[in-house]
């Protein structure tokens, strides 16, 4: 980590399309403002997990909704071998587990 020290009306710049300015401090506060190109997304690091944990979420439900699904068509489940579809249904049940955690 690079550890810096500015001070008001001082920047930063970052791989020559983002800039970093302090614009105020004030007790252990430090307001900056941060220009950047619109496609680089900037979140404050709590909303950063919150959406990463959604996406996390959101991708778990579709492998276990796309693993029903296989499981729902009534050829392919009944060709598998009980031992391949024992495992699909056990892969299955641990995502909807971890989904409740």
């Amino acid at each position: 980590m690079l550890v810096l020290t500015r001070k008001k009306g001082q920047k930063l710049v970052i791989n020559d399309n983002i800039e970093i300015t302090v614009l105020e401090t004030r007790g252990e506060s430090v307001k900056i403002g941060i220009k950047a190109p619109r496609e680089v997304s900037i979140f404050r690091e709590e909303i950063y997990e919150e959406i990463k944990k959604a996406n996390e979420q959101a991708q778990k439900e579709m492998a276990a909704a796309d693993l029903d699904r296989l499981m729902g068509i009534k050829g392919i489940k009944k060709d598998m071998p009980d031992d391949y579809m024992s495992k699909i249904q056990s892969f299955t049940n641990k995502l909807k587990t971890d989904e409740k955690k």
